[in-house]
């Protein structure tokens, strides 16, 4: 749950955003503006290191304001987003990060994947938590740790060799694993109640949209005994089989051998 600080800081930097009029001139009494846009986005981006958010957009908001043919214009849009983000204004942040690749395509902190990889970021803050007192992650709607896949996906196709591209394939490998788990339960919720079909489809989604993460060995076994119920044969062969092959050691590569032989007997 947000803490009471928290939400102050949120509802004050929402008001902050609503209009220069809240932050620029002499209105503000907590910060002290320079005469230049460089110094004033310098300030901004220490408030920024600082985590002072609310003075962050203030000196922003005040250089679009007061200088907006600097480049520190431009540049002051993209931190506003960041100051956002680090608030916890998730959607507001994902908002204005698109609309400033949508007004500055060729801007460098574009063209060097630093937007988008933003937006991927901040779908990552978005998603559901582990918190001890409420289920686990892997039963909660998945919507943003999807939306997260999407743009990291994205991201790393368009930036392969961006400075930020290894620490995007680290957070996918997050975001496939917490998806994969999320395929792994429901998977298992449709076996449970006698409809392997269900099961089949949500395994096929997880071996092959999230494979590679801990799960796919577990999964190929339960596919092939979904696979049989449902009587395709075939298709539980080649599971077993993949499963033999590719997890020769896993606990349940014998009993996939022998279901194999099952299966080659009965038809």
């Amino acid at each position: 749950m947000m803490s009471v600080n928290r939400f102050v800081l949120c509802a004050a930097l929402a008001v902050a955003l609503a209009g220069t009029g809240a932050c620029g001139g002499n209105g503000a009494d907590d910060v002290a503006y320079s005469v230049s846009a460089d110094k004033n986005y310098q300030k901004g981006m220490d408030a920024l290191e600082d985590e002072d958010w609310l003075a962050a957009v203030k000196y922003f908001t005040f250089i679009k304001a007061r200088f907006p043919y600097s480049r520190f214009a431009a540049l002051s849009e993209l931190r506003l987003a960041d100051a956002e983000l680090g608030a916890g204004q998730h959607v507001e942040a994902i908002d204005d990060y698109k609309m400033f690749i949508k007004l500055h395509p060729t801007h460098e902190m574009v063209t060097n994947g630093y937007a988008n990889y933003r937006i991927a970021a901040t779908y990552i803050e978005m998603l559901p938590s582990d918190f001890w007192l409420l289920p686990p992650s892997y039963e909660k709607d998945q919507s943003a740790t999807s939306d997260a896949h999407r743009e990291l996906s994205a991201f790393l196709r368009k930036f392969p060799d961006s400075k930020y591209a290894a620490k995007a394939k680290k957070l996918l490998r997050t975001v496939n694993r917490r998806l994969a788990a999320h395929e792994w339960y429901v998977a298992n919720f449709y076996w449970e109640r006698d409809n392997p079909m269900g099961t089949v489809l949500r395994l096929r989604r997880l071996l092959s949209q999230h494979g590679g993460v801990g799960y796919d060995a577990r999964a190929l076994w339960l596919l092939g005994r979904a696979y049989r119920d449902v009587d395709m044969p075939e298709r539980a062969r080649a599971a077993f089989a993949r499963l033999v092959k590719e997890h020769p050691d896993d606990d349940n590569a014998e009993d996939a051998r022998e279901a194999m032989s099952a299966l080659a007997k009965s038809h």
